[in-house]
């Protein structure tokens, strides 16, 4: 009997969306069997919006999430519009609701609980009631600055202190996070939007402090504790989805805190910037436990934030399938790895 391949529905065109398809059309035993869009996308084939070639593949039309998610359609739904909890909500409870499968983007997602515990317990709860799984994940948060952390710590006997640093580039991601960071804005406009809380940043430290600390039994005395300042770029910087004038704003140093009965335990350092090595920065990321014993980590250049983002969201795909019912994190499902093989082999039907 031949065995059906993983239908794999995506939900965004943007730089990860994209990026995702892409993706998954190199890979076996899985099929995009639809796309969700919005506007002028909207009735044209992806692979025309996509500029590849379809070869013997069945044609798959960009359509209205109405049209294209139903009862029985897909798998999973790979949902990469939004970073926010709240604003993804609608989307995962529709795909929920169907019976279907999701993994988002959004950074909050990664663990949800931070910040959005009502909505957390909402999701969950529907997850199970259609025997279906959601899961939140990427680079960052996801994997680099919290999951590895945690598995790190494996080969501790006992912790002191965590430190994470990511230094990377912003260039491969899309307008959204372009907005976030303040990326192309005068430093007085940074610094206004700082003030009035309208500059995200990072989305993903209250997140990532909370996975690390849940994970390692420590009980955080107070919110993370948050700070961010402007790179100012000396030089002209053009990325995809961002232009730099010299005098204003590459990109956002932002730190993390957590504390554990008033004493800091995990620190975050997070500086991001479009086209870094224009001005000589060289990426990497790197991470110091404290601890018994102590640990340093570091990668350079660093694990590149798009690429990494699109491979763990289609990697984790049989881990989400597999779960059991409700809303997952990272540390509740197998470790993410590479699928270099036919990813039925590894669905556990």
């Amino acid at each position: 009997m031949e065995r059906e391949n993983v239908k794999v529905i995506l939900w965004g065109l943007g730089a990860m969306g994209r990026g995702m398809a892409e993706m998954l059309l190199t890979k076996k035993g899985v099929d995009i069997v639809g796309v969700v869009g919005r506007g002028a996308k909207v009735g044209k084939s992806m692979y025309e919006f996509l500029d590849v070639e379809r070869g013997n593949r069945k044609d798959v039309k960009i359509g209205t999430f109405e049209d294209v998610i139903k009862e029985g359609s897909a798998d999973v739904v790979l949902i990469a519009t939004d970073s926010y909890t709240r604003n993804v909500f609608d989307k995962v409870k529709y795909c929920l609701e169907r019976k279907i499968n999701v993994i988002s983007t959004a950074e909050e997602m990664a663990y949800p609980k931070a910040q959005e515990l009502e909505l957390t317990k909402e999701l969950d709860k529907i997850a199970r009631e259609n025997g279906v799984t959601v899961l939140g994940t990427g680079i960052n948060p996801g994997l680099i600055m919290d999951l590895l952390v945690v598995t790190l710590t494996g080969a501790c006997m006992d912790v002191d202190h965590i430190k994470a640093e990511r230094v990377n580039n912003l260039s491969p991601f899309g307008p959204a996070v372009m907005h976030e960071q303040g990326v192309g804005i005068p430093v007085d406009e940074f610094n206004s939007r700082v003030a009035e809380g309208t500059l995200a940043g990072h989305v993903g430290f209250s997140e990532s402090v909370n996975m690390i600390s849940d994970a390692l039994g420590w009980k955080l005395s107070d919110k993370v504790k948050q700070t961010k300042e402007a790179i100012v770029s000396k030089v002209y910087r053009k990325a995809p989805y961002a232009e730099v004038q010299a005098g204003d704003v590459a990109g956002c140093r932002m730190m993390g805190y957590g504390y554990v009965d008033g004493e800091l335990k995990v620190e975050m350092v997070h500086p991001q910037q479009v086209e870094p090595q224009l001005e000589g920065v060289d990426t990497g990321d790197y991470i110091t436990i404290t601890g018994t014993p102590n640990i340093n980590m570091s990668i350079k250049p660093e694990v590149p934030g798009g690429i990494g983002t699109i491979a763990m969201c289609v990697n984790m795909i049989p881990h989400v399938i597999n779960s059991r019912p409700g809303l997952k994190t990272m540390i509740d499902l197998p470790v993410p790895r590479a699928i270099m093989g036919d990813m039925r082999d590894l669905i556990e039907r």
